[in-house]
């Protein structure tokens, strides 16, 4: 019987020369993608960081440092006196207090309103409503300027109700009001396209087995629609909270109480006889914070929805 001997196994020694693996260059590619994205968001964020570096410097110093990498960096003479100022001359508390409360109910009678609406669109079969859907899609190419006066004509003659020493009484015209600034911007073009599209993607089927179990059609959209639809709500949120914090030409014209007018209309407020820098910075520290905050809060979702089906057909 012969012994079969089996020669050891050669080791493999590898070549300098031979090309990186793919998990390397994988690697590598990974944080190529990482490097970039980081210049990209430090790009982005200059402005923020000017905005907020030169909220604590003095006018002098802004305008000293406005050529150098120094107006990115707080140093110099650093102090909060911008803000106590912004304090002095205008009433902060109460246009952030009119802002946040036009904003939410904006946003959130918008969210119930603009939903049903593209429920009614996406799930439902009735005549004609390809045709509504593309007349509420042909209002987006029409500019809001060009419908602001009549706006203010036609707000200037509804009724409304009103408080008078105690006693509530029967008016016309919505100028100076909360109304006002609300309610005509409630329902949006773009909300309705993006709910409709989104509610598209949700299989029917759902709502056939639901149909089948006695379910009207207010309970599927309210128990099988909405908590399917995370992403969408929170991106038309933030969609419909950019634009309602951020108005002034509407408030402008239709606002003339400084007890009602919102933050953005408080800017003029800096721009009247010299103009003080440092605390146009400091005021527009403190009215964009709401915005970071509120965007933190919903970017995962809003990053997904666009990622996943909020805008596609």
């Amino acid at each position: 019987m012969t012994a079969t001997v089996t020669p050891p196994a050669r080791t493999q020694r590898v070549d300098p020369k031979k090309p990186r693996s793919a998990a390397t260059s994988r690697r590598w590619g990974t944080v190529a993608t990482y490097v970039a994205m980081s210049l990209l968001a430090l790009v982005f964020l200059f402005p923020l960081v000017f905005m907020f570096v030169s909220s604590l410097k003095p006018d002098a110093q802004i305008l000293q440092d406005i050529d150098s990498p120094m107006a990115f960096l707080p140093v110099g003479d650093i102090s909060l006196d911008n803000y106590f100022g912004v304090f002095d001359r205008v009433p902060v508390a109460q246009f952030m207090f009119n802002s946040i409360l036009v904003t939410v109910l904006t946003v959130g009678l918008g969210l119930v309103v603009n939903s049903m609406a593209g429920f009614a669109l996406s799930r439902l079969a009735w005549r004609g409503r390809v045709v509504v859907l593309a007349v509420i899609i042909a209002t987006l190419i029409v500019p809001f300027e060009t419908i602001a006066v009549p706006m203010v004509y036609w707000v200037a003659q509804l009724p409304t109700l009103v408080f008078e020493g105690g006693v509530l009484k029967y008016d016309f015209g919505w100028l100076n009001t909360y109304e006002v600034q609300i309610v005509p911007f409630i329902a949006n073009a773009f909300s309705i396209f993006l709910f409709t599209q989104y509610f598209s993607t949700i299989p029917k089927s759902l709502d056939e087995a639901a149909r089948i179990d006695g379910a009207s059609w207010f309970a599927i959209y309210r128990r099988i629609i909405v908590p399917l639809s995370g992403p969408a709500f929170a991106t038309v949120a933030i969609l419909t909270f950019l634009p309602a914090w951020n108005q002034y030409l509407w408030p402008l014209m239709v606002v003339q109480k400084e007890s009602l007018r919102p933050v953005m209309v408080g800017m003029q407020y800096f721009f009247q006889l010299n103009t003080a820098w440092g605390e146009v910075m400091a005021y527009t520290s403190l009215i964009t914070i709401p915005v970071l905050v509120v965007f933190l809060v919903f970017q995962r979702a809003f990053v997904s929805s666009i990622a996943a089906s909020g805008v596609k057909g």
